[in-house]
């Protein structure tokens, strides 16, 4: 009996949840996942042989940019699998391990993708309003140390969520809300007080993801205000020009992130249908 209440209150395995009532397309929705697939490892690693092979680029932007294609390679390789697995294979059986550890890996680099975002808006600040110092302050040493603060950043802010996780015990319906594993989704099913979770998470986010942003949009009200006061116009606008990819990713990273931390602590009866197509959004637009 007491091996069958662990069981119970143990389960070996989590269930990843595919898109609702679309179980008969399958195979179809499985290709738009494989293009997407292919093309952000390609994409990713055709950056990353560029800069490595052309000295021209081993400049501050082109390295911040290298260090991006790292991180969203690693995204594409954590998350895409178990999505391919339920369309292609019908494998929606995840251990709990397996799930502790996508689960620190994809909270990780969604960190280091929001603090390689940051530092990208840094470049554009000293570019457009320090361009004399440009190379000065942004050397390929510093660039690194900043790259290292924010890996450990990332590593101390993300470790706890698996270990919080390893204490609970999980007696409700093993069933996540999406393709891969989320802290805040798991959490849901342990049958305990998960107020330390909730809390952490949420502390989590507003010193990594919203910190982060509030210092990149601040970082362009300044550029904005520098770039105005150029008085020729196709200067300004060839400023303004450099910014617009940079912008573009900021957009794809932080609205779906933004938008599925609000569902998840503040509108719970919203459609599974839109929880799950923006989570694909948040961890599958940016490597493309």
């Amino acid at each position: 009996m007491s091996a069958v209440n662990k069981t119970k209150f143990n389960p070996a395995v989590f269930f990843l949840t595919e898109i609702p009532g679309k179980e008969d397309v399958h195979l179809w929705i499985s290709i738009p996942f494989c293009l997407v697939y292919v093309t952000s490892i390609v994409g990713n690693s055709l950056i990353l042989f560029a800069i490595k092979t052309d000295p021209s680029l081993h400049e501050p932007m082109y390295i911040l940019l290298s260090m991006l294609a790292v991180t969203d390679l690693g995204l594409s390789i954590t998350t895409i699998p178990t999505i391919l697995g339920i369309y292609l294979f019908n494998s929606r059986e995840i251990s709990l391990n397996a799930c502790f550890t996508q689960m620190f890996f994809i909270h990780f680099l969604a960190k280091i993708e929001s603090a390689m975002l940051l530092m990208m808006a840094f470049d554009r600040f000293i570019a457009i309003c320090n361009p004399l110092r440009y190379a000065s302050i942004l050397t390929l040493p510093r660039l690194a140390k900043m790259g290292s603060v924010f890996v450990l950043r990332g590593v101390a802010v993300t470790l706890p969520f698996p270990l919080l996780l390893k204490r609970f015990q999980y007696c409700r319906a093993n069933v996540l809300s999406h393709s891969y594993c989320l802290h805040q989704d798991v959490m849901k099913l342990a049958c305990a007080d998960i107020t330390v979770n909730n809390i952490y998470g949420l502390f989590v986010t507003l010193i990594t993801v919203w910190l982060d942003s509030l210092l990149i949009f601040l970082s362009y009200v300044m550029i904005l205000n520098a770039v105005l006061s150029i008085t020729s116009h196709m200067e300004c606008l060839r400023a303004l020009n450099t910014c617009v990819s940079h912008l573009c990713a900021v957009l794809v990273f932080y609205m779906p992130e933004f938008s599925l931390t609000l569902i998840h602590r503040f509108w719970k009866s919203s459609s599974p249908l839109l929880q799950i197509l923006l989570s694909y959004i948040y961890l599958l637009g940016p490597p493309l």
